[in-house]
């Protein structure tokens, strides 16, 4: 198992915000964790990563990595993990770069500090970009001169390079369009099929999380509700808040909330 959480509890002061009894992401494989705006997803999220404490909040039980325990661990042996067999994305990629420096120094400086030399470094950055199907020229640009999508990219091309084992991927297609939204999904999808990477994917979009994943978890105010097969959970979900958040689904045609359903209409005349 690559990843394993057990009576994992994130407290605000005296008061948990995330309870989660167990979670599980094996080799090669998607789970979607799922949930809406405030379920404790992201604080999930940092947590793994060993970050919890910078947005005030503490962290008790088990956050297994490939049988390290992460929790017990400093935070220097944190850093050398993070990045190297635990990567993450986020919602909006231009916060991982900083709009005064060239994407490239970022990158190449990422690297540099997990050891790898200068050459090294160019080199595996070129192979990475080239992986997530952007020329590696894009890296002597600026933030500002990327899209959304490409940068969203390079995010994942920082995590091939590094040659990270798990992709924790934070809402990572909601600030992009539909179509680039589409281009974010497969490419995480050939990560796991060309590299074996495990992707926890983190996102208030059920159609994502069914279009993505193997596995789901619901998660309702911090913790998890029901999990299983995404297929099974979500076309016959067993729990009343996964049900809701089903239905809650936009669908081409239906009336919005609140709405009647309209009627067929009128025929214009009598029937003959």
């Amino acid at each position: 198992m690559r990843l394993a959480i057990n009576g994992l509890e994130v407290r605000f002061g005296r008061r948990p915000v995330v309870q989660i009894d167990e979670l599980t992401l094996g080799q090669a494989e998607i789970v979607g964790l799922a949930g809406e705006s405030g379920s404790g997803k992201s604080l999930t999220t940092l947590a793994i990563l060993g970050l919890a404490h910078t947005v005030g909040a503490t962290v008790s039980g088990s956050i297994r990595l490939d049988g390290t325990e992460l929790t017990t661990l400093s935070q220097r042996d944190l850093r050398e993990l993070r990045g190297r067999q635990i990567a993450a994305i986020f919602q909006s990629p231009a916060t991982a770069f900083s709009p005064v420096f060239k994407v490239g120094r970022v990158v190449l400086g990422a690297l540099r500090l997990h050891g790898m030399s200068k050459a090294e470094a160019a080199a595996a950055a070129a192979r990475a970009m080239r992986q997530v199907l952007l020329p590696p020229d894009l890296l002597d640009r600026y933030p500002a001169q990327l899209s959304g999508g490409q940068l969203q990219r390079v995010a994942i091309a920082l995590a091939l390079a590094l040659r990270a084992e798990v992709l924790l991927a934070d809402e990572p297609t909601s600030a992009l369009d539909v179509t680039v939204q589409a281009e974010v999904l497969e490419l995480l999808r050939g990560l796991r099929e060309r590299e074996g990477m495990s992707v926890l994917l983190i996102s208030h979009d059920l159609a994502v999380v069914a279009e993505l994943c193997d596995r789901v978890a619901v998660m309702q105010a911090g913790r998890i509700v029901e999990q299983g097969p995404a297929g099974q959970v979500l076309s016959a979900p067993q729990h009343e808040y996964t049900a809701e958040l089903l239905a809650a689904v936009p669908r081409i045609g239906a009336p919005a909330p609140g709405q009647p359903a309209q009627e067929a209409p009128a025929p214009d005349g009598p029937a003959g």
